[in-house]
């Protein structure tokens, strides 16, 4: 492989920390070896050594997306300030290749005295963009941030919340070419959230490299082609996400007493030359935030901001919504009931083979299932005339664990002998499943499973 291909490569990285007992100590190692040198003594030293990493090597490819994990203190912080280069290596080479923007500690770069726009503007001028080009991009990531007329006050005045969801807006916004994130997913509300994954989503499509922490074994397996595994500033493994995932759980709840044969056990099993492409194997997540118990409702604030409408090819998808079976629509359903999921669809034009389709995925965009209106091209519409218009609906139970979920909608039609979409909605309504204290279901789908428990 040439170095073109490479995004990002790491040889022999190792960060070391002089850790002092006393502040004297300080003062003491700065003056005294130099002393002790003169009058021919060995040098005697005044601190302990801790190395933050040690002789880490990897690359990662344009366009890859690649997940690090590991428990608390292995390093993956480090490691990222030092590819941004806010942290220099004790030994070792990064080198990088392309634009780099990342998100580490969000808000981090703000000047408080300063309004949001001045903020925008100065953080992307650091990311290497021209005025002109900033110019372009605000009003998006005004957009993206929705904070509103608070662009305009101090960012002192902001909440946190607030400052986190601009300096995303901006880090996202700037068209990076390796987008380093440093569990930076959690921000702001569901809604919010979903916007975040959505635009990721398309960072990836665009051919961007993409190097990610987290400590969510579920959002690394759904957002990663590769994951590898740090502990105690080593690098263990590299490989398919799921089975990292795996051995970091292991490590993660293994006895103190067989920590370290688990930890050679990972180290021998090393996969690092296997990569995931598919998106088969990824798993399903539990990002899920809810809300207090309650009855099933309607709630107007409850409204998707990461919609994604396609390209129309003579046909409309309009009012999605979710209705009760006696026809009341809400967004706020309860485990285990029936619903209707329904659009309307306007044609403008003629088109043969038509069926109807919809999908419910979760926050980070995991599909969790749906339906088609007819299981194949030849049990659909045979012909459908232009200015014909179709209610469509979908009866689902809802047997989805408690959170916050999104629904596509889709019309398919054979074009130029073709099946297409003939309009999509991309996260077109959204819903949220209600708490049950009575749940012993876990994970997102509710299976039904129950337990019978007999003393032998």
């Amino acid at each position: 492989m040439s170095s073109d291909d490479i995004a990002i490569s790491v040889s022999n990285l190792s960060k070391r920390y002089e850790i002092y007992d006393a502040p004297g100590d300080r003062l003491k190692q700065f003056v005294l070896p130099r002393l002790q040198r003169f009058a021919g003594y060995t040098p005697k030293q005044y601190f302990s050594e801790f190395w933050a990493l040690q002789n880490v090597s990897f690359e990662v490819k344009k366009g890859e997306t690649v997940g690090i994990i590991g428990r608390n203190g292995s390093g993956k912080s480090t490691l990222l300030q030092m590819i941004c280069g806010t942290l220099n290596p004790s030994f070792g080479n990064i080198q990088t290749n392309g634009r780099i923007a990342a998100l580490l500690e969000l808000g981090s770069g703000f000047n408080p005295e300063f309004s949001g726009r001045e903020n925008v503007y100065m953080n992307c001028a650091v990311l290497g963009l021209r005025r002109d080009e900033i110019d372009k991009r605000f009003d998006g990531i005004v957009a993206f941030a929705d904070i509103g007329v608070f662009i305009e006050q101090p960012v002192k005045t902001y909440s946190s919340g607030m400052a986190m969801r601009l300096a995303f807006a901006v880090a996202i916004n700037v068209d990076p070419e390796i987008l380093i994130i440093d569990e930076a997913l959690s921000v702001g509300d569901e809604l919010f959230q979903r916007k975040c994954f959505s635009r990721i989503e398309a960072i990836r499509a665009s051919g961007s490299t993409i190097l990610f922490v987290s400590h969510s074994g579920a959002q690394i397996v759904e957002l990663c082609d590769r994951a590898i595994l740090f502990d105690a500033g080593e690098k263990l493994a590299s490989g398919l996400p799921k089975k990292i995932v795996g051995s970091y759980q292991k490590l993660l709840y293994a006895p103190s007493e067989t920590g370290q044969a688990l930890r050679d056990q990972i180290f021998q099993s090393d996969d690092s030359n296997i990569t995931q492409s598919s998106i088969d194997s990824r798993e399903h997540s539990s990002l899920i935030k809810t809300t207090p118990e309650k009855l099933e409702c309607f709630d107007p604030n409850l409204q998707s901001k990461s919609t994604i409408e396609f390209q129309s090819h003579g046909a409309h998808i309009s009012a999605p919504v979710i209705l009760t079976l006696d026809g009341k629509q809400v967004n706020n359903l309860i485990r285990g009931n029936t619903y209707r999921y329904a659009y309307a669809v306007q044609f403008f034009r003629s088109a043969i083979n038509v069926r109807f389709a919809m999908l419910i995925r979760t926050i980070s965009g995991v599909e969790l299932g749906g339906a088609e209106s007819a299981a194949s091209p030849k049990s659909s519409l045979v012909y459908v005339d232009s200015g014909a218009s179709y209610r469509v609906e979908f009866r689902f139970i809802c047997a989805l664990n408690p959170g916050v979920y999104f629904t596509n909608a889709g019309v398919l039609g054979d074009m130029d002998g073709t099946m297409t979409y003939l309009h999509r909605l991309v996260d077109a309504a959204t819903f949220r499943v209600l708490p049950d204290t009575e749940n012993i279901a876990t994970g997102i789908v509710d299976f039904g499973c129950y337990p019978e428990v007999e003393l032998q």
